[in-house]
């Protein structure tokens, strides 16, 4: 039985490969976690990469508290069941007139997934318009793996530059809008990416992967974290520690990571992988 979405809504899903708009955060929720993303942001110099804010729940406990927020736990798990790891996170940031935009691209292609039992939540903490650049999904693109190739741009917020290797139709996408406070569920294999922002109005994302633990991966990862339930496979390592509520410690082990990260995905390049 479903917890939160209806049948209804989990049948859309499984036919588009998305659902929303869905209320996840009330507007107290929204202005505290905001600010703890422009706390942040300004401790790393007020413009941080993509790169610089790689896995942030893992380091700082106001991302933390989101990837683990109730509300968006009983969505999720209406999609991939009671067993629930936080796999991955990511911060998409867009300034006014940013030329920042995400390249098409599925997330299943790269990480080597033996089942597709992971669904993305991309919550919006400031509204997320076709002006701003919202997130675009191109429905029922789910249902296939499709080829992809690099191209690296400097303003393409995607790291490692994947960029899908066939026509996309963007007739058919679909604009993610959204207002702050909601968020979007979608498919590890649905084709997605955004455009550059046409607004003087900032767009800030915070997109978490979560996948259920009985699904094997075939790229090396970092730590996951359970969130809900439990782990009986092992499948991932799992984060032992909460992350400080101090900043500057947060930034230190977050540092440190980056530059494993940096260092792994250069010699998976080497060896023609792509993480």
């Amino acid at each position: 039985m479903s917890k939160t979405l209806s049948t209804q809504q989990v049948k859309q899903y499984g036919r588009d490969g998305t659902l929303f708009p869905l209320p996840v955060l009330s507007p107290d929720e929204v202005a505290a976690f905001r600010t703890g993303f422009e706390t942040m942001e300004a401790k790393l110099g007020g413009n941080p990469t993509s790169m610089q804010m790689a896995q942030s729940h893992l380091y700082y406990r106001w991302a933390y508290d989101l990837a683990t927020h109730p509300a968006i736990l009983d969505r999720v798990e209406d999609i991939i069941g009671p067993n629930i790891l936080v796999h991955s996170s990511t911060i998409f940031r867009k300034r006014p007139y940013d030329p920042s935009f995400v390249s098409w691209h599925q997330d299943g292609y790269y990480w080597d997934l033996d089942e597709p039992l992971l669904t993305s939540a991309w919550i919006a903490l400031s509204n997320s318009t076709v002006d701003n650049g919202c997130m675009q999904v191109i429905p029922t693109s789910h249902k296939q793996c499709l080829p992809h190739d690099t191209h690296h741009d400097k303003h393409n917020m995607l790291t490692t530059g994947l960029e899908i290797a066939v026509d996309v139709s963007e007739s058919e996408a679909w604009d993610v809008i959204l207002q702050a406070g909601e968020m979007s569920l979608h498919h590890v294999n649905i084709i997605h990416g955004s455009k550059p922002s046409r607004s003087a109005t900032p767009r800030i994302g915070f997109a978490i992967r979560f996948v259920a633990p009985q699904v094997q991966q075939g790229l090396d990862h970092y730590a996951a974290v359970l969130a809900r339930g439990r782990d009986d496979y092992h499948h991932f390592r799992l984060l032992q520690e909460l992350p400080s509520d101090d900043l500057e410690e947060s930034i230190a082990a977050q540092t440190t990571f980056i530059h494993w990260l940096r260092t792994k995905r250069a010699a998976q390049m080497q060896s023609g992988k792509q993480g």
